[in-house]
Parts: structure tokens; sequence; C-alpha cells
């Protein structure tokens, strides 16, 4: 179905929701309806998608009549990249100027470019729910900015531990945003930020524990 292409076209590109949606100037809620079946875009949101997904309008619709076509959706037809084990990590901490792994749940696998550049991280606790759940696999690209509104990996202070948040610029400051309203944001500002690290940026969700 529609919302099964989608959210597999979507993982392989290797964007989140909330990028789609910033991209196509649309509600998150919006996507996520979409991939759960509960509504369809027009037919000219349909063809952005497949633009931004580098598939078709036909494929993601589940009319492409050519199995070879270019851009087909599945995880043989166009899947760029071989599936990689990358290290699944129970804790991130900061500490001596740099980031540390800790905590070893073996490996997962990931279709991407650079593996050695992933982590996958095991969510803890529910302040993203309902989207994220304690449990739950993150799989985290290594950098250490963010662009506003992207999900990230971040440390604040030299003995925390790593949180998986919404990373909001709002004027000087920096908002860390839980997904769920009985937590509360974080603002850090002033030098404040001088003690938040970033570990990297999520790019998929997935349950697993």
């Amino acid at each position: 179905m529609f919302a099964d292409r989608l959210k597999e076209a979507r993982r392989i590109k290797g964007l989140s929701q909330a990028e789609v949606s910033r991209l196509l100037g649309v509600t998150q809620q919006a996507v996520g309806k979409w991939e759960t079946g509960r509504s369809t875009p027009d037919p000219q949101t349909v063809a952005r998608l497949a633009g931004l997904l580098d598939t078709t309008a036909d494929a993601l619709l589940g009319i492409s009549q050519d199995p070879a076509q270019t851009g087909a959706v599945g995880r043989n037809a166009f899947s760029r990249y071989t599936e990689c084990l990358i290290p699944v990590v129970g804790t991130v901490r900061a500490g001596y100027g740099a980031l540390a792994f800790e905590e070893d749940y073996g490996n997962e696998y990931a279709s991407v470019k650079d593996p050695e550049n992933y982590f996958y991280l095991v969510v803890k606790g529910d302040s993203m729910e309902p989207r994220i759940s304690d449990g739950d696999l993150a799989l985290v690209h290594r950098q250490n900015t963010l662009d506003n509104g992207d999900l990230g990996v971040m440390v604040y202070g030299t003995d925390g531990e790593g949180t998986l948040k919404k990373y909001i610029q709002r004027g000087n400051a920096v908002v860390l945003h839980p997904f769920n309203p009985k937590y509360e944001e974080l603002i850090i500002k002033g030098e404040e930020l001088d003690h938040l690290y970033i570990a990297g940026k999520v790019v998929e969700t997935k349950a697993k524990w």
C-alpha cells in the first residue's frame, strides 16, 4: 500500500519524517498520517514526494508496470547501499573534550553509505513518547552540528548522559525539546552553550527491545 511504500522510500533515502515535512512545507503530523494510512496526499504532493525521495509517483502509488523501472520502490530495487552492521550503544557521554560510547549491545543492520559514521543508540526513558519509546533504536549519524528542527543526540555538561531531543534554535539560545508534554524543555544559552555537545543527528528510529 502507499503508506508502506512511502515509509520504505523515506527510510532508504535516509530522511526523517520531520525532514520530509520541512522540505515539503507540511506538518510532520501530515507525513505521519500518510505513513500510517490514515490519509493520502493529493497528486501534486505525491509528485513532489517522488522527486524528494528519488523515485516516481507511479512507484509510490504501486502502479509501475516495469519492475526494472528506475526509482521503483523496494529494498532490492532502489537501495543504493548494501546493509552494514552498525554498533549499538546504550550510553553516550562527554568528557575530556571527546564523546564516549558506552554499553555495547552488539550490532544492527542499516543501509548507509558510510557505516563508520553511524551508530545505534538504545533510547532510554519516555520523554519522546508517543513517537519514540523506551527501548527503541535510534540510528544516529555522527556530526557535531544540527539544523533547526533536527532530532539529535546531545550531551549537556561534561558529566551528563546523551539525550535524544528535538534541536531548536531560539534567538541566541538552544532548546532541547521533548515530545512528551509531561517533560519541560531545556533552554541553554550564553556560556552554558559551551557545555552542550552534539553527538549526531537521528536519521531513523525503530522499535527493537
